[in-house]
């Protein structure tokens, strides 16, 4: 066994972690029936509980909120009662689950909004990219911007989502912030050209992220509330003039808020971690709580960047995905096993319960 601290257990909030693993948000549209996660949920997160934290797939806060088909929600009596039947299994197994809340903005396709109305966002400009609707991907629909006196709804919309999670049984919630949703959108210049009390200046664009981050954290403790950043990534076509002082800017007010942690993309989502300049360190020195690093790592990155002090938990994607034991095979020095793209969305059975463990597999020991 390799001596990392990837392996040794980590006190989050209140949280005890049995190590500093973290499964990322992973988008899987499987969520068939009413948007509510099926057994084949209760049993693929199940697998991934000694993982030290899961953070599930984003799940959208209202309908309005929904970008792409199958995806779950956290807004109905059934998504609740399905995502209790998640946690219960998780807990039953030792580990520790947070929901990612989700409204995706403009990144969505008016035949997933109700009487087919347009998408909203802080402006209305149309994001060059696709979504995942009727079973293939189709260009994003021209968005409406976000009247003055919608933004309160959308504030109760997180917040509501918030006490449902703590409802369903999960231990925290993760804010979703990153990766060009409707939080991104307003806070980066590329996408936000509002001159309202929500636009313009730096701090009107981080405004409305920093109000749901507060919130939430009022209705379910700063401790059970977490968020996802990423400053620099260029995903659902988003973008921002300066990165850096913005995001100063926001980590500053998170950390004001106490926030537990704040889970940060470090370059480009799936892609590049040096696709743009930005000083993460840094990032990491303005937050008083736990900082979680996502983005391209692997155990040798993770065991580096641990013990330089530069994050206290990583996240893993697509090696959890295909690797339900991540923990143990990297414990082990065992083989990976390798993920199959073609199952990442949608579907069944195949490519998301059905990866061996390393027992099944019996794969030797490096």
């Amino acid at each position: 066994m390799t001596a990392s601290k990837l392996f040794e257990p980590y006190k989050l909030g209140a949280l005890t972690l049995s190590n500093r693993a973290v499964m990322a948000p992973l988008t899987r549209n499987r969520a068939l029936a009413d948007l509510v996660p099926n057994p084949l949920a209760v049993d693929y997160y199940g697998q991934r509980a000694s993982a030290g934290l899961l953070i599930t797939e984003a799940s959208q806060v209202s309908q309005q909120g929904q970008g792409y088909q199958d995806t779950p929600g956290i807004y109905s009596e059934e998504q609740i009662a399905g995502w209790r039947k998640v946690t219960d299994r998780v807990h039953e197994r030792g580990g520790k689950i947070f929901l990612q809340l989700w409204h995706v903005g403009r990144v969505s396709h008016t035949s997933l909004q109700e009487n087919g109305q347009a998408p909203v966002a802080p402006s209305a400009v149309r994001a060059k990219g696709k979504t995942f609707v009727g079973g293939t991907f189709a260009d994003v629909s021209e968005p409406r911007a976000l009247t003055l006196d919608e933004i309160p709804g959308i504030i109760e919309s997180f917040k509501r989502g918030s006490a449902n999670s703590i409802a369903a049984g999960f231990d925290g919630v993760e804010i979703h912030g990153a990766n060009g949703y409707l939080l991104d959108q307003f806070a980066k210049d590329g996408a936000n050209k509002r001159t309202d009390a929500y636009g313009g200046s730096i701090e009107n664009r981080a405004k409305l992220m920093l109000e749901v981050s507060k919130a939430v954290a009022a209705e379910v403790g700063a401790e059970r509330t977490g968020i996802r950043l990423s400053p620099v990534t260029p995903a659902n076509d988003i973008s921002d003039s300066n990165p850096q002082p913005l995001f100063d800017h926001i980590v500053d007010h998170l950390s004001a808020l106490k926030l537990v942690y704040i889970h940060v993309i470090e370059g480009a989502t799936g892609g590049p971690r040096d696709n743009a300049p930005f000083d993460y360190d840094g990032l990491r020195k303005r937050f008083k709580g736990t900082y979680i690093a996502n983005n391209g790592y692997d155990f040798k990155l993770a065991t580096e960047q641990l013990a330089a002090n530069k994050a206290d938990l990583i996240a893993f994607g697509k090696l959890f995905i295909s690797n339900p034991d991540l923990v143990e095979r990297l414990k082990a020095g065992a083989p990976l096993n390798d993920f199959d793209k073609a199952t990442f969305y949608g579907g069944g059975a195949k490519g998301y319960v059905d990866y061996p463990t390393l027992a099944e597999s019996k794969a030797p020991v490096a």
